[in-house]
């Protein structure tokens, strides 16, 4: 028999067993309630009006949150227009060397003055589009000038005062079937060097030159005529051409170029020609002992061609793999190894990475390398100027100095300072690399879905 142990208590009433729905009990839980409601409709147009009244608040709280994060941030300057000038054509591109600003038009360059806004002089004597323009202080107002036409030819000036010097056009070949063509040209700091990628039918390459700019200085002041320069084509206001503003500076009368004499430098010199890495093929040596007569003396990673595995290896392996793998494989069209096409290079300073002999004096301030990097290639390269002097610059440049990475390298990208070099590759990882000590600095991983197309440092 269940005997209960306490005696039967009744619970007290709660809140929730009262009757809400009766409006005559609403007294009992709220005392504001005592007093009369308001009648119909005047409740609902009152519940209304309170609707409309949160909800506003609720924006303007809303945007007065907003407005207070955005006094946190650092506003940009806006920056107005102060000036503009006019130039004869279509504008393509400027260069800044010094007091003056080059600008490459639709037919040649004209050049103008930051401080008065004044043309000084232009030049159009090839009858040619400028697509690319590079420019650097020489000193002693004297300015070296890299430009890239639409039909991929670079032309190399000397500017001083008031004229053009023509130098060499670059990559001008007689024979128009040989000719190649160029999109972009790099011009170091202080004009020391100037390189270009170069695209033939058949091949592509990278060229390097020695710009010997004391020597120009100096022919410059032996020669009579300092101020010569090619023939230039003489402005006058009355000409029909379409005019764009460019917002840089006041509107001026184009002055009027007087024709000069030519005069001649020393051409540059042809200092490195750089050919995109072979292809890995099967090994061509017969032993061990033949593969080990071709490696250096092992100081630095190579570009992988001297191995000893056969043709026969790798088309078992690959074999192996596609069936293992066939089912994660998409079905595309077998494509051959093609050359690459274009090359990504920087001018390096002295530093730990390229190391030379105690004997060679550097120069703090003047680039004492390159570094290289093909479409598709895992491999950046890094080539010296201090090179032995029997070597011939058409001959197969080895690099002395090669970086693996675990990609292809997609961009790369050079600080203003030079020491900073940071590499991108197609697996969206970002590598930050100090070229004075030669180690990564750090290494960001970007998600797979995301494409690096270009990168700057701020």
């Amino acid at each position: 028999v269940y005997i209960r142990k306490h005696p039967l208590e009744i619970p007290p009433p709660s809140e929730k067993d009262w009757l809400k729905d009766d409006e005559e009990d609403f007294f009992l839980q709220d005392p504001d309630q005592m007093l009369d409601v308001l009648p119909q409709p005047s409740r609902m147009i009152n519940k209304l009006v309170m609707l409309v009244f949160e909800n506003a608040m609720e924006i303007i709280e809303r945007r007065e949150t907003f407005q207070e994060a955005q006094k946190v941030k650092v506003q940009a300057t806006k920056c107005f227009p102060t000036a503009e000038f006019q130039v004869t054509g279509r504008a393509n591109c400027l260069a800044v060397s010094g007091k003056y600003i080059f600008v490459g038009l639709s037919m040649g360059l004209a050049v103008f003055q930051v401080s008065d806004c004044k043309q000084v002089c232009a030049w159009d004597a090839a009858k040619t589009e400028v697509c690319a323009i590079h420019a650097s202080d020489l000193g002693n107002e004297h300015h070296a000038l890299l430009a890239v036409d639409e039909m991929g030819l670079v032309w190399l000036f000397c500017f001083h005062k008031d004229s053009f010097l023509l130098i060499k056009n670059l990559n001008e070949v007689e024979d128009i079937s040989k000719r190649s063509t160029c999109v972009e040209a790099v011009l170091s700091q202080g004009g020391d060097y100037a390189g270009f990628p170069n695209a033939g039918n058949t091949e592509a390459w990278l060229e390097i030159y020695r710009l010997p700019k004391d020597s120009w200085l100096k022919e410059r002041e032996n020669s009579p005529g300092s101020a010569a320069g090619l023939a230039f084509r003489e402005k006058r206001s009355s000409q029909a051409s379409p005019i764009l503003r460019l917002t840089l500076s006041l509107l001026q009368e184009s002055p009027v170029s007087v024709n000069k004499a030519d005069a001649k430098l020393s051409p540059p010199v042809l200092l490195l020609k750089v050919k995109p890495p072979k292809p890995i093929t099967g090994s061509i040596f017969k032993s061990p002992l033949d593969a080990l007569m071709k490696v250096d003396d092992g100081s630095v990673f190579g570009l992988g061609h001297n191995h000893l595995i056969k043709d026969s290896q790798w088309e078992q392996q690959e074999a192996i793999f596609c069936r293992t793998y066939q089912e994660y494989l998409e079905a595309e069209d077998e494509s051959k190894d093609e050359i690459p096409r274009h090359a990504a290079f920087h001018f390096l300073l002295p530093s730990r990475i390229l190391q030379v002999g105690p004997e060679i004096k550097l120069q703090p301030a003047v680039p004492a390398g390159i570094s290289v990097h093909w479409d598709g290639s895992h491999n950046l390269c890094l080539y010296s100027f201090n090179r032995p002097l029997k070597e011939k610059v058409d001959a197969d440049l080895k690099p002395d100095v090669v970086w693996p990475c675990a990609a292809p390298i997609a961009f790369s990208a050079v600080s203003s300072c030079c020491r900073y070099l940071a590499l991108a590759c197609e697996d969206a990882t970002i590598t930050i690399w100090d070229k004075h000590l030669g180690y990564p600095m750090t290494v960001t991983a970007l998600l797979e879905e995301h494409v690096i197309r270009s990168m700057h440092f701020l």
